[in-house]
């Protein structure tokens, strides 16, 4: 289990290679892992006109949410036109803003409580994220 900072706030931890294949089906029951990746990477395509694949790490939130992030990319230029959205992030920030517009896609395929405690907890993790401004403005 992952400890939380003593200041109570969220933290991130990077999920072993090893546990990948069992991660997703434990943290989204109901939602067949390779939708859910699959989704997770076509957002990313949608929002980052640099995004051609890639390896991804998997997050683990002390909070009981997780995210995915890309890998190799460094900072990332994501648009999005309907909230007039243009802003470069790091990995880890465009993997956050990816997996938010992922699991609320995800919620009008799949009736899973799940995806909707798992974006309200990235959500609060997102908060505390030193580019919450950037990932705030991003999903707004």
């Amino acid at each position: 289990m992952i400890e939380a900072a003593a200041t109570n706030r969220p933290v991130a931890a990077l999920v072993a290679e090893a546990q990948r294949m069992r991660f997703i089906p434990q943290m989204l029951p109901g939602v067949p892992v390779l939708i859910a990746e699959f989704t997770v990477f076509n957002w990313m395509e949608r929002l980052s006109a640099q995004y051609a694949g890639g390896l991804w790490n998997y997050y683990e939130i002390s909070n009981g949410a997780f995210y995915m992030a890309p890998t190799g990319h460094g900072l990332m230029q994501l648009e999005w036109a309907d909230n007039y959205f243009s802003g470069e992030l790091s990995e880890d920030a465009a993997g956050i803003v990816a997996s938010l517009f992922a699991l609320s896609h995800l919620s009008f395929q799949f009736s899973s409580n799940a995806l909707a405690d798992n974006y309200a907890r990235l959500l609060d993790y997102a908060y505390c994220h030193p580019e919450a401004v950037l990932i705030g403005r991003a999903i707004d």
